[in-house]
């Protein structure tokens, strides 16, 4: 027989296994908490959807009443004077460079405040560069002086009876300095702007094709240029391809932003450049605020007329147009 101690010791640990069981037991459950009533957390909205719904309030303090521009030093104007938010200075729209357009909506920084580097001058390699301008060796540049010449006395109508008017190619400076000079104006100009330099149409992917692009879309006809015209056009292009360009050069005017100045003599009907830039449909800009779109095509149906659109590409009848120019 099994001793009797040996019973109740065996129950005593098995008794103690059970405790020790069931207490584990009671620890791992979770403890049962009564149902709250209350709602659940409320959500808050982005402080990026806030702001855009919020209503744009103009505080008066007495403390700017003696705020003056930093680039003209007149207080005048001081519906036009922005105020930087970092620097607490104030800067009239139209003395920062580029030009505010139109009151800003939130937060404005000055350019110095907000990093915008300086555009450097252009050197002669990237000069050449930039405008992508195709070098001939010295001995074809007289022979394409003497083509042009050629050309251009080709161009004087023989008949003085008839006087029509006809494209006159430019005659660029014949100084090569002055051409980097006013070349390097126009990149200062373009690369402030953050654009790419085009002496082409530019169809990109998601605006319009090439294909939309065909004179028998135009309403009235597509105008023809003569023979002696497209010649003109031709020797220009050729010109621009060798870096002489018309005697022009980009300023920057206080309250017009870039301009163009004649840096020679420009006799009447001479041609000076090409509108170019990107091409898109009239349809998908007739909410975009740039200021230097151009019709390009009229079409009878206007879901196919289209525009030019050099707010990323372009050269310099950007900024001979004058169409974005802006003053009180």
């Amino acid at each position: 027989m099994t001793p009797a101690f040996s019973s109740s010791s065996a129950t005593a640990a098995s008794s103690q296994r059970l405790i020790r069981c069931s207490a584990s037991l009671r620890r791992t459950h979770a403890p049962h908490r009564p149902s709250s009533t209350s709602p659940p957390p409320r959500k808050l909205k982005p402080m990026a959807e806030v702001m855009a719904k919020a209503k744009h309030v103009v505080l008066e303090r007495d403390d700017y009443d003696d705020v003056r521009c930093e680039e003209c030093g007149s207080g005048d104007r001081d519906d036009e004077l922005l105020l930087c938010d970092k620097c607490d200075k104030g800067f009239h729209m139209k003395c920062v460079s580029p030009i505010v357009v139109r009151v800003p909506i939130g937060s404005w920084l000055c350019p110095k405040c907000c990093g915008q580097r300086r555009v450097r001058s252009f050197s002669q390699k990237k000069i050449i560069d930039f405008f992508r301008i195709q070098k001939c060796n010295d001995e074809e540049a007289p022979y394409l002086s003497a083509q042009a010449i050629k050309r251009r006395r080709r161009l004087r109508p023989l008949v003085w009876q008839k006087k029509r008017r006809r494209l006159l190619p430019f005659r660029p400076s014949e100084d090569p300095d002055r051409r980097l000079k006013q070349m390097g104006s126009l990149a200062t100009a373009l690369t402030t702007l953050k654009m790419e330099f085009s002496d082409d149409l530019t169809y990109v992917p998601g605006m319009a094709s090439r294909s939309a692009n065909q004179a028998e879309f135009e309403d009235g006809g597509m105008q023809v240029l003569s023979k002696e015209d497209t010649e003109t056009l031709e020797l220009c292009r050729a010109m621009s391809r060798r870096g002489e360009c018309p005697p022009l050069l980009v300023v920057f005017d206080s309250c017009e932003g870039f301009t163009v100045e004649a840096d020679d003599q420009i006799k009447d009907m001479t041609f000076i450049a090409e509108y170019t830039g990107d091409v898109d449909y009239l349809k998908n800009r007739e909410h975009d605020d740039c200021d230097s779109m151009m019709t390009l095509l009229s079409a009878k149906d206007p879901s196919r007329s289209l525009v030019i659109c050099p707010d990323r590409r372009g050269n310099i009848a950007r900024f001979i147009n004058g169409i974005n120019n802006h003053s009180p």
